[in-house]
């Protein structure tokens, strides 16, 4: 992962572009920065996999850490937005998210100045509603807040018989011994557990909190079985949000080097890392893959990606 700063200036004539500075772009050659953008251009290419440049990507931005950093939104991300769907670029949200729903969700994005609407973005709770639904006869156990129980109300049924599934999601309102007990003994019992997403912290305006993988991770140990992760980093989700996109036309953007960046790796996507969110945090793990390129946030994305 590339921790050296920029030293070349940018020659574009648009000051917000780059507001922080230029942005540094890395290819497949490990070492080898490319800091002109016309010069980046006449190398993707190699990196779409023989592709025409003009065709039009599919393109994933994470949410919290790309999108919106500590409840606010990042400079420049709401216009980020609008430029590549007028450049004719396919963009869709998926996040971790896992304490709202998805009409919840959208409006919050809504309320901070980023056009999104039902159906362009994917939560983890949406791949469990889909899973349980294709699952006959499944009967499951939530260790959830509210909004995610509702969500999975329909295969809510107590009296039906032990559960077949524990969905652990955010529960930080409704976490309690007996609720984790629960929980525990319906894994043991047999009942597959679901972790929505095992981040281990995430970030708030007022810092940062536990996150639903340090739950998940009691209920595997006092179970001893593992959890099958619906949510990043996940293959399943990256294609429940990528649509069937093929891997060559498909970006991947985010923050989080443990997550965002190796999912794209593993499925041959395009991988882009931002330098806000938990990109500072993570910049001591040498251990992290190296995306294919990494910008400064997520406004420097529309000039990486011109119009097709």
């Amino acid at each position: 992962m590339n921790s050296s700063p920029t030293s070349a200036a940018h020659s574009s004539s648009d000051p917000d572009v780059f507001p922080d500075g230029p942005a540094t772009f890395r290819n497949h050659t490990p070492g080898r920065d490319v800091n002109d953008i016309d010069d980046l251009r006449d190398r993707l290419p190699r990196f779409t996999g023989g592709r025409e440049l003009m065709e039009p990507r599919v393109v994933l931005l994470d949410l919290d850490g790309t999108l919106i950093e500590r409840g606010q939104p990042v400079p420049g991300a709401a216009r980020a937005v609008v430029e590549l769907r007028r450049a004719g670029h396919t963009v869709r949200i998926f996040t971790n998210t896992d304490s709202q729903s998805e009409a919840t969700l959208v409006d919050r994005i809504r309320r901070l100045g980023i056009p999104v609407a039902l159906g362009e973005i994917f939560t983890p709770v949406i791949a469990a509603r889909e899973i349980l639904a294709a699952t006959p006869g499944s009967r499951v156990l939530v260790l959830a807040d509210r909004a995610v129980r509702d969500e999975l109300a329909a295969h809510r049924s107590p009296d039906a018989g032990p559960p077949t599934h524990v969905v652990v999601g955010d529960c930080r309102e409704t976490l309690s011994y007996p609720a984790l007990d629960a929980a525990f003994r319906a894994v043991r019992a047999g009942a597959e557990l679901l972790a929505l997403q095992r981040g281990r912290y995430f970030r708030a305006a007022d810092g940062d909190h536990v996150d639903t993988g340090a739950i998940v991770a009691a209920i595997e140990f006092a179970a001893g079985k593992p959890a099958r992760v619906l949510g990043k980093p996940s293959q399943d989700f990256l294609r429940l949000a990528a649509q069937s996109a093929p891997a060559d036309l498909l970006w991947v953007v985010g923050d989080d080097g443990t997550t965002d960046i190796p999912m794209a790796i593993t499925a041959g996507a395009t991988s882009v890392q931002v330098r806000t969110g938990k990109y500072l945090d993570q910049q001591a793990t040498e251990a992290l893959p190296r995306p294919t390129h990494t910008i400064n946030s997520i406004a420097d994305l529309p000039a990486l990606l011109p119009p097709p």
